[in-house]
């Protein structure tokens, strides 16, 4: 079967792999419908994270049971599922508080930009649809296996809700999405940090009130100015920056909340500013299999459209086009269709 592996800085390879066949009896194997490309991945595709031996990509994934191992009990070959990047049991104490990310048998799944996948603890990671779904909601649904997942995430760790104001930092995809979060959340008023016109153009479409399109210090002097000196009740920071977090610190009222999901690099949080800050912070990888039925279920009533954030499809076999396109900031997601 055809996979994408990364073997180094800039090095995307679709090569033959071997077929994943089961390895516990809690294990399933999809055909994947549809994949992508993550922000997160260009980060050892940038060379940022070093990369030892090719590595097989892709963690957010659609597709369509094919086998299942003998303990798999809920969930059936022929259904079309809609996973996560963290495998959980969805049984034990942290999965029950709904941090499924932090499962005490957490497998990450990884290479799906591929054919072919196996998926850990299938039972309580996947979620079946009730029929095959519409092929034009497939888009969506892949973005709730990830982007769409951790952007709610990042909103309900800053508590978004009816009259608040929520500032979102970063015009990535999650960024976005946290913007269509915030909106079906209630919230009052949703400011987007962007400087880039298309991604104002889609937050706007999906809820946006304002557009602050300066960083750093000019961009937490724009909302404060907006907020009538006293910043945000709810930010969400969705880049893992230095920048993009003391922006996000900066931008929060004392009291305020801010739900931080960007993967860190090379953030080190400053403890004096902290404390006089007064926020909550909670972030971390998205416990998305907690948000998984209901999102899949406003998608599949057709009340959201999150597959917007995709502005290029390409063949699975075109990987590294997908790549560079996103490396170039040519497109905001890349889908992959094996």
């Amino acid at each position: 079967m055809l996979g994408t592996l990364l073997y180094g800085e800039r090095d995307v390879r679709v090569e033959d792999v071997p077929r994943p066949v089961l390895q516990e009896p809690t294990d399933a194997i999809l055909r994947v419908v549809a994949a992508c490309v993550c922000g997160s991945d260009l980060w050892p595709y940038r060379g940022i994270d070093p990369v030892r031996r090719p590595r097989p990509m892709g963690h957010e994934y659609v597709g369509v049971v094919e086998e299942t191992g003998a303990a798999v009990s809920l969930i059936r070959p022929g259904q079309f599922v809609v996973g996560s990047f963290f495998a959980s049991d969805n049984t034990c104490e942290i999965c029950a508080a709904g941090y499924q990310s932090r499962c005490v048998h957490a497998v990450g799944v990884g290479g799906a930009q591929a054919e072919y996948l196996r998926v850990p603890l299938a039972d309580g990671t996947l979620v079946a649809t009730a029929e095959p779904p519409d092929a034009d909601v497939i888009p969506s649904l892949l973005a709730a296996s990830d982007v769409l997942g951790t952007g709610w995430f990042g909103a309900a760790a800053a508590e978004a809700g009816p009259g608040k104001t929520v500032a979102v930092v970063g015009d990535g995809a999650v960024g976005l999405l946290a913007v269509l979060a915030a909106g079906q959340m209630g919230a009052e008023r949703i400011i987007a940090m962007s400087g880039h016109p298309d991604r104002q153009e889609l937050a706007r479409e999906f809820g946006a009130t304002d557009i602050v399109r300066e960083r750093g210090d000019d961009g937490v002097a724009a909302v404060r100015e907006l907020t009538g000196g006293l910043g945000a009740h709810s930010v969400v920071e969705a880049v893992g920056t230095q920048a993009s977090m003391l922006q996000g610190i900066g931008c929060t009222r004392p009291g305020g909340h801010m739900g931080y999901v960007g993967v860190p690099h090379g953030v080190q949080l400053p403890g004096e500013q902290l404390f006089f800050a007064e926020i909550h912070l909670l972030g971390g990888p998205a416990p998305v299999r907690r948000f998984l039925p209901e999102l899949m279920g406003l998608i599949l009533q057709r009340k959201i459209d999150p597959g917007k954030v995709f502005t290029l499809e390409l063949p699975l076999g075109e990987a590294v086009d997908a790549y560079r396109a996103m490396d170039e900031r040519r497109t905001i997601k890349a889908l992959l269709r094996p």
